[in-house]
């Protein structure tokens, strides 16, 4: 068994010779996982009905690695995106921004981020980071490339600082994600109205003549690869010349 409190899970408890105040407990117990478990289901259909009422919800979601929590807990965070004039104001105001150190005349140097602002937004990011680095595109390629400078961990927060200015530009725009994966969202849109209770729609046959949906998923992986490739290309690029790299992400 995988789950302890599962169906597979129970069984084996059911089948324990406990004393008889043992048993009492862990029927309770038990009881109690049940009861939680139908407010988180309750909650998580209210979430579900919400987002797919939210315009901004949804075009967060078009970003690889983030879903439906991380995009409703930087919408609640945010509030108006109007509110920052800049990414950076953004940035700074989640508490993703390095510190900035200096001594008399000395250089200045950048220290850990200020951890200003939504805790719970900085903390999904950083998941939506982990899971964002494991597809192909230039988010890919950037969290590559500053883990070759200062270590995964330097690199996985600048990742979550890059998905900050992303969402920022997304949101002032009124654009979805550039080099989305169609098929990922929509499958992400598909869970939401089964989570809000739409019926399945099992038995449904592909038409001929058509693309696929194993097709279509696998031309957008080669897409978004291509874009990982052309942003090492803009990177090396502007290493050769000096000038400063654009963003593309």
């Amino acid at each position: 068994m995988t789950d302890p409190f599962g169906k597979q899970g129970r069984q084996r408890l059911s089948e324990l010779e406990l004393p008889a105040d043992e048993h009492d407990t862990v029927q309770a117990c038990l009881r109690q996982i049940d009861f939680l478990t139908s407010e988180i289901g309750h909650v998580d259909r209210q979430l579900a009905e919400r987002a797919l009422q939210s315009p901004e919800i949804k075009r967060l979601m078009t970003i690889p690695g983030v879903g439906v929590t991380t995009a409703a807990t930087m919408v609640a965070a945010i509030g108006d995106i109007h509110r920052f004039p800049s990414a950076k104001r953004l940035v700074g105001y989640l508490g993703l921004d390095p510190r900035i150190r200096q001594s008399g005349q000395s250089p200045t140097r950048q220290g850990r981020i200020s951890k200003q602002g939504s805790s719970s937004c900085r903390h999904v990011l950083v998941e939506a980071s982990w899971s964002a680095i494991k597809t192909p595109g230039p988010l890919r390629a950037f969290y590559q490339r500053v883990r070759q400078r200062r270590g995964a961990q330097v690199a996985i927060v600048a990742t979550a600082r890059k998905l900050a200015s992303l969402a920022w530009q997304l949101l002032t725009t009124g654009q979805d994600y550039a080099f989305k994966r169609q098929t990922i969202v929509d499958r992400k849109l598909r869970a939401l109205e089964l989570r809000a209770g739409a019926p399945t729609q099992r038995g449904r046959q592909h038409q001929p003549g058509t693309i696929t949906v194993k097709e279509r998923a696998a031309l957008e992986q080669q897409l978004t690869a291509q874009a990982e490739l052309a942003y090492n290309r803009v990177i090396q690029d502007w290493k050769a010349t000096g000038t400063k790299a654009p963003n593309r992400t």
